[in-house]
């Protein structure tokens, strides 16, 4: 969308987005849908593409509950998409953000490494999976 100039500062991307995800799924493919949810509005949207089509979904909620590393992270990443401005620190920390209100996993990746974080991710899946 950026690449043909199109206005991606919106909805725009999140209901291109969503079209995709749900394409996938008809096809009986697995969706990963890696995204910035801090609205509750996104969110249900999400669920309602699963929902939708009857297909099971995981949610889960990406933290660093360390502001000091979470800073850093932001301060001292890179832009892999050209003409990409990233949001400061300043903007990250005064987005809103909804506090979730169903059940979902969450993974802290303070202080474990990416390694450690998707071993986690692993371990909550199954329990979740297996519903115990």
């Amino acid at each position: 969308m950026r690449a043909a100039g199109t206005w991606v500062d919106g909805p725009a991307g999140y209901i291109v987005c969503y079209a995709i995800a749900s394409q996938n799924l008809r096809l009986g493919l697995d969706v990963i849908a890696d995204t910035v949810n801090p609205i509750q509005v996104t969110r249900q949207a999400w669920r309602k593409v699963a929902e939708s089509l009857e297909t099971p979904f995981v949610e889960i909620e990406v933290v660093c509950s360390d502001d000091r590393e979470h800073r850093h992270r932001i301060e001292t990443r890179v832009a892999d998409i050209p003409g990409f401005v990233l949001p400061t620190w300043e903007k990250v920390r005064n987005r809103q953000y909804d506090v979730w209100d169903r059940d979902h996993i969450v993974i802290d990746t303070a202080h474990q490494t990416v390694a450690e974080s998707v071993m986690t991710l692993c371990e909550q899946l199954d329990l979740k999976l297996t519903g115990e």
